[in-house]
């Protein structure tokens, strides 16, 4: 007999990171052993939060990429979106070293942690809405577990809307859209389009748009 999962939307008590065998969402799984299978040498599991533990701002993506974080093991690292990425918050003095795209770079965050509302690799780059709703309550025990945090970086409309239910609030809560600003239980969420090659490559992004909400970020931890 399969023991059944709980309720994703009920109130779940867990460790802000999963386990790395986490049997959650059935989907993800069979995708990791596929991964696993087709390349053993690769992280192949939930992509686990990095940076400071007593941080006041975090940054929220959606889901590892499967040549990224699937395989590097630390969020936004191994694909374009992490150059980008990693080289605002250098340049903003959010992180300290040089960026190598690997895990074992020496890289270290100042103030900042990043994660993902979906912490497995999802076929196709897109999680669906129940896969969602199975990571939240990592997302919601990682927010919970910073004890300092004051601001939320969300990149793209999917990750706010993730932010907003793990703070227990509507998914239309809070503002969409890039450069947007609100107020969400005690924190101040800002969302940015997310730093995918798709976005910078077509303008939809640049890198002073992404660049213009972290500096806002820096503002408001700062007062």
């Amino acid at each position: 007999m399969t023991a059944s999962l709980p309720d994703a939307n009920a109130p779940y008590t867990c460790e802000p990171e999963p386990p790395h065998d986490c049997p959650r969402c059935p989907r993800l799984v069979a995708y990791r052993a596929a991964n696993r299978a087709v390349q053993p040498d690769w992280f192949n599991g939930p992509a686990p939060s990095f940076g400071d533990e007593g941080a006041r701002l975090l940054v929220v993506g959606l889901a590892p990429g499967r040549s990224g974080a699937n395989r590097t093991g630390r969020p936004f690292t191994g694909d374009y979106a992490g150059v980008l990425l990693y080289g605002t918050l250098l340049k903003l003095g959010f992180a300290q070293g040089r960026y190598e795209a690997r895990a074992d770079d020496g890289l270290r965050l100042i103030d900042c942690m990043i994660t993902n509302a979906v912490r497995c690799a999802p076929p196709g780059n897109k999680p669906e809405t129940s896969e969602e709703a199975n990571c939240r309550p990592f997302l919601a025990a990682r927010i919970a577990a910073l004890p300092r945090l004051k601001v939320i970086v969300t990149l793209g409309d999917v990750s706010r809307r993730n932010v907003l239910r793990a703070l227990g609030l509507k998914a239309s809560a809070g503002i969409s859209g890039h450069g947007s600003e609100f107020a969400a239980g005690p924190y101040t969420v800002l969302n940015s389009y997310h730093c995918s090659r798709l976005n910078t490559n077509t303008g939809r992004l640049t890198a002073e748009m992404f660049e213009a909400v972290f500096a806002r970020a820096k503002t408001l931890i700062s007062t």
